[in-house]
Protein backbone atom coordinates (compact mmCIF):
# COMPACT_ATOMS: atom_id res chain seq x y z
CA UNK A 1 0.00 0.00 0.00
CA UNK A 2 1.00 3.60 -0.60
CA UNK A 3 0.97 6.40 1.95
CA UNK A 4 0.37 9.73 0.21
CA UNK A 5 1.12 12.75 2.42
CA UNK A 6 0.13 16.29 1.48
CA UNK A 7 1.66 18.80 3.92
CA UNK A 8 0.26 22.31 3.74
CA UNK A 9 1.06 25.29 5.90
CA UNK A 10 -1.92 24.66 8.19
CA UNK A 11 -2.92 21.01 7.83
CA UNK A 12 -1.41 17.74 6.65
CA UNK A 13 -3.62 15.23 4.84
CA UNK A 14 -2.57 11.57 4.81
CA UNK A 15 -4.10 9.00 2.48
CA UNK A 16 -3.64 5.24 2.27
CA UNK A 17 -4.00 3.69 -1.19
CA UNK A 18 -4.50 0.06 -2.10
CA UNK A 19 -3.71 0.22 -5.79
CA UNK A 20 -5.78 3.08 -7.17
CA UNK A 21 -8.34 2.97 -4.33
CA UNK A 22 -8.12 5.40 -1.43
CA UNK A 23 -8.97 3.09 1.44
CA UNK A 24 -8.52 5.54 4.32
CA UNK A 25 -7.49 9.12 5.00
CA UNK A 26 -6.65 11.33 7.96
CA UNK A 27 -6.06 15.03 8.63
CA UNK A 28 -3.70 16.49 11.26
CA UNK A 29 -2.37 19.95 12.10
CA UNK A 30 0.93 20.80 10.43
CA UNK A 31 3.50 21.37 13.18
CA UNK A 32 6.87 22.48 11.84
CA UNK A 33 8.72 21.29 14.96
CA UNK A 34 7.23 17.76 14.96
CA UNK A 35 10.00 15.15 14.80
CA UNK A 36 10.25 12.09 12.58
CA UNK A 37 9.56 9.87 15.59
CA UNK A 38 6.41 11.81 16.46
CA UNK A 39 5.19 11.59 12.87
CA UNK A 40 5.83 7.84 12.84
CA UNK A 41 3.82 7.43 16.03
CA UNK A 42 0.87 9.42 14.65
CA UNK A 43 0.79 7.44 11.41
CA UNK A 44 1.21 4.14 13.24
CA UNK A 45 -1.82 4.95 15.39
CA UNK A 46 -3.91 5.84 12.35
CA UNK A 47 -2.96 2.59 10.65
CA UNK A 48 -3.73 0.60 13.79
CA UNK A 49 -7.17 2.22 14.11
CA UNK A 50 -7.84 1.22 10.50
CA UNK A 51 -6.79 -2.37 11.13
CA UNK A 52 -3.66 -2.18 8.99
CA UNK A 53 -0.32 -3.70 9.93
CA UNK A 54 1.86 -0.62 9.46
CA UNK A 55 5.21 -2.05 8.42
CA UNK A 56 3.80 -4.85 6.28
CA UNK A 57 1.03 -2.75 4.71
CA UNK A 58 3.03 0.27 3.60
CA UNK A 59 5.30 -0.37 0.62
CA UNK A 60 5.68 3.23 -0.61
CA UNK A 61 5.46 6.81 0.62
CA UNK A 62 4.82 9.83 -1.62
CA UNK A 63 5.11 13.35 -0.22
CA UNK A 64 4.08 16.82 -1.36
CA UNK A 65 5.20 19.37 1.20
CA UNK A 66 5.54 23.12 1.31
CA UNK A 67 7.13 23.11 4.78
CA UNK A 68 10.84 22.23 4.55
CA UNK A 69 11.26 21.10 8.17
CA UNK A 70 8.31 18.71 7.84
CA UNK A 71 9.65 17.43 4.51
CA UNK A 72 12.94 16.52 6.21
CA UNK A 73 11.15 14.84 9.12
CA UNK A 74 8.96 12.80 6.75
CA UNK A 75 12.01 11.67 4.77
CA UNK A 76 13.70 10.52 7.97
CA UNK A 77 10.53 8.85 9.22
CA UNK A 78 10.15 6.86 6.02
CA UNK A 79 13.79 5.83 6.01
CA UNK A 80 13.89 4.79 9.66
CA UNK A 81 10.48 3.21 10.19
CA UNK A 82 9.61 1.80 6.77
CA UNK A 83 13.09 0.98 5.53
CA UNK A 84 13.03 2.74 2.14
CA UNK A 85 13.25 6.22 0.65
CA UNK A 86 10.16 8.35 0.23
CA UNK A 87 9.30 9.85 -3.13
CA UNK A 88 9.16 13.61 -2.58
CA UNK A 89 7.49 15.61 -5.33
CA UNK A 90 10.24 18.10 -6.18
CA UNK A 91 12.34 19.18 -9.20
CA UNK A 92 13.74 16.14 -11.00
CA UNK A 93 10.76 13.88 -10.26
CA UNK A 94 8.92 12.65 -13.36
CA UNK A 95 5.34 13.94 -13.36
CA UNK A 96 4.40 13.29 -16.99
CA UNK A 97 3.25 16.91 -17.28
CA UNK A 98 5.27 19.72 -18.93
CA UNK A 99 5.48 22.75 -16.61
CA UNK A 100 5.24 25.93 -18.69
CA UNK A 101 6.06 28.28 -15.80
CA UNK A 102 8.88 30.79 -16.31
CA UNK A 103 10.70 28.97 -13.51
CA UNK A 104 9.18 25.48 -13.05
CA UNK A 105 10.98 25.09 -9.70
CA UNK A 106 8.71 27.79 -8.25
CA UNK A 107 5.54 25.74 -8.68
CA UNK A 108 4.43 24.20 -5.38
CA UNK A 109 4.28 20.39 -5.30
CA UNK A 110 0.62 20.41 -4.27
CA UNK A 111 -0.22 22.52 -7.33
CA UNK A 112 1.53 20.01 -9.59
CA UNK A 113 -0.19 17.06 -7.91
CA UNK A 114 -3.57 18.75 -8.35
CA UNK A 115 -2.90 19.39 -12.03
CA UNK A 116 -1.70 15.83 -12.70
CA UNK A 117 -4.76 14.31 -11.01
CA UNK A 118 -7.23 16.67 -12.66
CA UNK A 119 -5.87 16.00 -16.15
CA UNK A 120 -5.84 12.25 -15.50
CA UNK A 121 -9.47 12.40 -14.34
CA UNK A 122 -10.99 14.98 -16.68
CA UNK A 123 -8.54 15.66 -19.51
CA UNK A 124 -8.12 19.27 -20.60
CA UNK A 125 -8.41 22.13 -20.74
CA UNK A 126 -9.06 22.03 -17.02
CA UNK A 127 -9.01 24.54 -14.18
CA UNK A 128 -8.33 23.43 -10.61
CA UNK A 129 -9.37 25.55 -7.63
CA UNK A 130 -7.64 24.46 -4.41
CA UNK A 131 -8.91 26.07 -1.20
CA UNK A 132 -6.35 26.22 1.60
CA UNK A 133 -4.11 28.59 3.52
CA UNK A 134 -3.60 30.14 0.12
CA UNK A 135 -6.25 29.59 -2.54
CA UNK A 136 -4.77 28.57 -5.87
CA UNK A 137 -6.28 28.38 -9.34
CA UNK A 138 -4.38 26.24 -11.86
CA UNK A 139 -4.75 26.02 -15.63
CA UNK A 140 -4.03 22.82 -17.59
CA UNK A 141 -4.09 22.88 -21.38
CA UNK A 142 -5.89 20.47 -23.69
CA UNK A 143 -2.47 18.88 -24.36
CA UNK A 144 -1.87 18.23 -20.66
CA UNK A 145 0.54 21.11 -19.99
CA UNK A 146 0.64 23.03 -16.73
CA UNK A 147 0.20 26.63 -17.90
CA UNK A 148 0.27 28.55 -14.61
CA UNK A 149 -2.35 30.03 -12.36
CA UNK A 150 -3.36 32.50 -9.68
CA UNK A 151 -2.72 32.64 -5.92
CA UNK A 152 -4.68 34.65 -3.37
CA UNK A 153 -5.20 34.52 0.43
CA UNK A 154 -7.34 31.69 1.75
CA UNK A 155 -10.59 32.16 3.63
CA UNK A 156 -9.22 31.52 7.12
CA UNK A 157 -6.13 33.68 6.52
CA UNK A 158 -8.33 36.54 5.34
CA UNK A 159 -10.65 36.22 8.33
CA UNK A 160 -7.69 36.07 10.72
CA UNK A 161 -6.43 39.33 9.26
CA UNK A 162 -9.88 40.87 9.56
CA UNK A 163 -10.33 39.90 13.21
CA UNK A 164 -6.77 40.89 14.05
CA UNK A 165 -7.09 44.38 12.58
CA UNK A 166 -10.74 45.22 13.33
CA UNK A 167 -11.21 45.61 17.07
CA UNK A 168 -15.01 45.61 16.87
CA UNK A 169 -15.29 42.26 15.06
CA UNK A 170 -15.10 38.80 16.62
CA UNK A 171 -14.50 35.36 15.24
CA UNK A 172 -17.51 33.54 13.81
CA UNK A 173 -18.32 30.06 12.62
CA UNK A 174 -17.47 29.71 8.95
CA UNK A 175 -20.84 28.76 7.47
CA UNK A 176 -23.39 30.12 5.01
CA UNK A 177 -25.67 32.85 6.40
CA UNK A 178 -29.46 32.76 6.14
CA UNK A 179 -29.44 35.68 3.68
CA UNK A 180 -26.94 37.42 1.45
CA UNK A 181 -27.81 40.66 3.22
CA UNK A 182 -26.67 39.90 6.77
CA UNK A 183 -29.04 40.91 9.58
CA UNK A 184 -26.29 40.80 12.21
CA UNK A 185 -22.53 41.26 12.37
CA UNK A 186 -22.06 37.48 12.42
CA UNK A 187 -24.22 36.99 9.31
CA UNK A 188 -22.54 39.94 7.58
CA UNK A 189 -19.09 38.40 8.08
CA UNK A 190 -20.37 35.00 6.93
CA UNK A 191 -21.94 36.58 3.84
CA UNK A 192 -18.73 38.40 3.00
CA UNK A 193 -16.71 35.20 3.33
CA UNK A 194 -19.02 32.82 1.46
CA UNK A 195 -20.27 35.08 -1.33
CA UNK A 196 -17.08 37.10 -1.51
CA UNK A 197 -14.84 34.10 -2.07
CA UNK A 198 -17.25 32.31 -4.40
CA UNK A 199 -17.46 35.50 -6.48
CA UNK A 200 -13.69 35.87 -6.44
CA UNK A 201 -13.24 32.32 -7.71
CA UNK A 202 -15.88 32.79 -10.41
CA UNK A 203 -14.23 36.02 -11.61
CA UNK A 204 -10.80 34.39 -11.91
CA UNK A 205 -12.18 31.25 -13.61
CA UNK A 206 -14.09 33.35 -16.14
CA UNK A 207 -10.94 35.31 -16.98
CA UNK A 208 -9.02 32.05 -17.38
CA UNK A 209 -11.70 30.76 -19.75
CA UNK A 210 -11.49 33.97 -21.76
CA UNK A 211 -7.94 32.87 -22.61
CA UNK A 212 -8.41 29.09 -22.74
CA UNK A 213 -11.99 28.62 -23.91
CA UNK A 214 -14.49 26.49 -22.03
CA UNK A 215 -12.86 24.36 -19.34
CA UNK A 216 -13.72 21.67 -16.86
CA UNK A 217 -13.54 23.32 -13.42
CA UNK A 218 -12.63 21.18 -10.40
CA UNK A 219 -12.45 22.23 -6.75
CA UNK A 220 -10.54 20.63 -3.87
CA UNK A 221 -9.33 21.57 -0.39
CA UNK A 222 -10.98 21.74 3.03
CA UNK A 223 -13.26 24.80 2.58
CA UNK A 224 -14.31 23.82 -0.97
CA UNK A 225 -17.50 22.13 0.23
CA UNK A 226 -18.68 25.39 1.79
CA UNK A 227 -18.03 27.52 -1.31
CA UNK A 228 -19.08 25.20 -4.15
CA UNK A 229 -22.89 25.61 -3.74
CA UNK A 230 -22.52 29.37 -4.26
CA UNK A 231 -20.16 29.24 -7.25
CA UNK A 232 -21.40 29.56 -10.84
CA UNK A 233 -18.29 28.02 -12.39
CA UNK A 234 -17.18 25.04 -10.27
CA UNK A 235 -18.46 21.81 -11.81
CA UNK A 236 -16.81 19.02 -9.81
CA UNK A 237 -15.73 18.47 -6.22
CA UNK A 238 -12.71 16.18 -5.72
CA UNK A 239 -11.77 16.39 -2.02
CA UNK A 240 -8.76 14.05 -2.34
CA UNK A 241 -7.42 15.37 -5.63
CA UNK A 242 -3.91 16.12 -4.31
CA UNK A 243 -3.56 12.63 -2.84
CA UNK A 244 -4.56 11.04 -6.14
CA UNK A 245 -2.02 13.23 -7.92
CA UNK A 246 0.67 11.99 -5.56
CA UNK A 247 -0.35 8.40 -6.27
CA UNK A 248 -0.10 8.97 -10.02
CA UNK A 249 3.32 10.63 -9.75
CA UNK A 250 4.54 7.81 -7.52
CA UNK A 251 3.43 5.23 -10.08
CA UNK A 252 5.18 7.12 -12.89
CA UNK A 253 8.47 7.02 -11.00
CA UNK A 254 8.56 3.29 -10.36
CA UNK A 255 11.14 1.22 -12.23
Amino acid sequence: MLLAIDTGNTQTVIGLFDGTELVDHWRIATVASRTSDELALVIQQFLAFGGFDDEAAVTGVAIASGVPSVTAALREMTRRYFGFEALVLEPGVRTGMPILYDNPKEVGPDRIADAVAAYDRFGGPTIVVDFGTANTVEAISAAGEYLGGAIFPGIEVSLDALFGRAAGLRRVELSAPRNVIGRSTVESIQSGAVYGFSGQVDAIVERFEAELGRCTVVATGGPAELIIPYSRTIQHHEPWLTLHGLRIVFERNQA
